[in-house]
């Protein structure tokens, strides 16, 4: 069982949903497994949620430390592919949470 997991949640327009799924899990997912550090990476979709705001998508990775998110090598894999040019910029509500698990 993992000690952190790092959720990162986000929107995306309607127009782009399809194209998100596909560069997340073709592209985005893979590239980020490369980083050191990095044990797994499960997508989900909101199916409720009891406040407002909350946003559609989650990524919940497991991650050795809570600094993983910000090494040199979660950026340089982060970068790749078509995510940084043809999705990042039209996501939106994003949030990056670090979680420890209590012994």
């Amino acid at each position: 069982m993992p000690t952190y997991i790092y959720l990162v949640q986000m929107d995306i327009p309607a127009r782009l949903e399809a194209e998100f799924n596909r560069i997340y899990d073709t592209q985005h997912v893979p590239n980020i497994l490369k980083a050191p550090g990095v044990r797994a990476c499960t997508r989900y979709k909101l199916v409720a949620a009891d406040v407002e705001g909350v946003a559609r998508y989650a990524a919940l990775y497991e991650v050795d430390s809570p600094d993983i998110p910000d090494s040199a090598g979660w950026k340089r894999w982060s970068e790749l592919g078509d995510w940084p040019t043809k999705i990042r910029p039209h996501t939106t509500n994003r949030s990056h949470i670090t979680f420890q698990r209590i012994p």
